[in-house]
Parts: C-alpha cells; structure tokens; sequence
C-alpha cells in the first residue's frame, strides 16, 4: 500500500443489497455509507457514480466472497464482474479484499453495540464492508 494518505471506499457486493464504508488510510479507520439496493445484483450505477464524485477516493476495495477453503464460488465470480464494471465504468483502482467473515464478525459487532439481534440486513452489509476495508487497510 502507497504511504501517501488515501481515501478509500468498499463495497460487499450482495444480490439484494451492497453495503458500502469509506475509510482514511491515516487513520486506518472506515465508517459504513447506507446500504445500495440492488437487483439480482445490479446496482444503480447512478448511485455509486455520486458516491464516487462525493467522496473521490483513489482506489475501491470489493470483497471478494470466498469459501472457507479459499475456492471461489459462484458469488466470487458476480463479486469480481461487478469489480470490473466499477473499473471500465468509472476508470477507478480495484483490488478486490478477502471477506470471509466479515458478515458474522459485522453481525457480532452489530450485537455488542446494541445489544440486541434485531437489525437489518442492510446494517449488516455496510457493517461488513466496514470490516472488508480495516481489514484490507491493517494487512
């Protein structure tokens, strides 16, 4: 990772919801953006074009939806087109970032704060895309 101070968005892409978080690299630290609805995976390319325009990071960290044995699964291959669309759309740096975990360590998180198992899913997916970029910003 450059050693220039950066801003950074991440999505975990979903089907039905893609969280998103932005994040500081001096601080190391990411704070979830509401959820973005989308349809059977295709999001509003709007939306993230004024998300883009708002926070003008200088690169997108996608995770990328791995089994637990580090094999790819159908959802890596959406995760990783979506990554590409993201590139050939905006002309922005991709990486995509393991993210196994990262839904149950959000929940978890979610619980601790709340102290209740009540949320939305939307919460969860921003949550994790919190977790997808601190991760990818630690390593």
């Amino acid at each position: 990772m450059n050693s220039k101070p950066q801003t950074l968005l991440s999505f975990d892409y979903g089907l039905r919801w893609i969280g998103c978080a932005v994040g500081q690299t001096i601080t190391g630290t990411a704070s979830g953006l509401p959820s973005l609805k989308a349809r059977d995976g295709m999001p509003d390319w709007q939306q993230i074009g004024d998300l883009l325009k708002q926070w003008q990071p200088q690169r997108v960290i996608v995770g990328l939806p791995l089994n637990m044995d580090g094999s790819e699964s159908e959802m890596s291959g959406r995760a990783r087109k979506f990554a590409n669309r993201l590139h050939g759309r905006f002309g922005i740096q991709v990486e995509m970032a393991d993210e196994r975990l990262s839904s149950f360590e959000a929940r978890g998180d979610i619980i601790a704060e709340s102290g209740s198992r009540d949320f939305k899913s939307q919460s969860v997916d921003s949550r994790s895309a919190v977790v997808i970029l601190e991760s990818w910003m630690r390593r």
